[in-house]
């Protein structure tokens, strides 16, 4: 399954955010759209799954395996997240609920989306669990989202975004409320999975060189506009526009910070 997002452009009351943003990701592609915070790249996320804030409306198209999603209805919408389409927010802390034992999120959307019963359902969480590498899978499924490190929070995120084996994965700066050791654990984990199984991905961060590890193919944003794009490497060795080489600049500070 192909994604299309051609001319997008979201708008919130007279403010233009995301100006005319266009790039394509082919089954089994992994894709970056990397950019200083405000330059529209998590916007551009969220119109992928309609759901955009309160006041957003966006307009171009986004198409995925031929079907147009920009006008789609909510129920239509809902039925592609999680089940075609996942996605993993930046702070796991809010994207959980408190007083849900994590199996049962993690759960939820395969009950939502699949016909099993809730011993099925279970089960899956207790799979899923396992395949992100959480310890103690059967007892970890029975703790509440404040019983567990961040770490391991981001890993029920991502298990939760992969229950229903959806053909296209979008992750939101998944590591950036992290610190440098955990984060290289979940990089390699995403990077696993989706080449696992296939999936598409789309990665979403400012940092080119996290960037670097899961992404083959990078769109560079700035005040809602592409102004660069091209292979990984290629934006690592010879970037041509300056916000891109401002963020090389940052991403080789970080590689090479004395005392790391």
């Amino acid at each position: 399954m192909t994604l299309e997002v051609r001319d997008l452009v979201i708008e919130i009351g007279d403010r233009r955010v995301v100006d005319g943003v266009s790039f394509s990701v082919p089954d089994g592609a992994r894709i970056g759209l990397i950019g200083e915070s405000g330059s529209g790249k998590s916007l551009t996320a969220l119109a992928i799954l309609g759901l955009l804030p309160q006041g957003a409306t966006a307009r171009g198209s986004i198409r995925w395996n031929g079907r147009e999603l920009i006008g789609l209805r909510d129920r239509d919408l809902a039925a592609l997240r999680g089940d075609e389409i996942g996605m993993v927010f930046q702070e796991p802390q809010t994207a959980l609920n408190p007083i849900r034992t994590v199996g049962r999120q993690i759960a939820e959307s395969v009950r939502i989306h699949h016909r099993v019963t809730r011993a099925q359902a279970r089960e899956t969480a207790i799979d899923e669990a396992r395949r992100v590498m959480l310890p103690d899978p059967e007892g970890i499924v029975k703790r509440y989202p404040h019983q567990l490190s961040g770490g391991q929070r981001q890993r029920v995120a991502i298990a939760m975004a992969l229950a229903c084996e959806p053909r296209l994965l979008i992750a939101d700066e998944p590591t950036t409320a992290l610190d440098v050791t955990i984060q290289a654990e979940i990089l390699q984990l995403l990077l696993h999975l989706v080449s696992d199984s296939g999936m598409s991905l789309v990665f979403i961060t400012h940092d080119l060189a996290v960037l670097s590890q899961v992404a083959t193919h990078g769109v560079v944003l700035e005040d809602g506009k592409v102004v660069e794009s091209g292979e990984v490497s290629q934006l690592l060795t010879a970037p041509a526009h300056p916000v891109t080489r401002g963020l090389l600049r940052d991403a080789t500070a970080t590689l090479w910070r004395p005392g790391t």
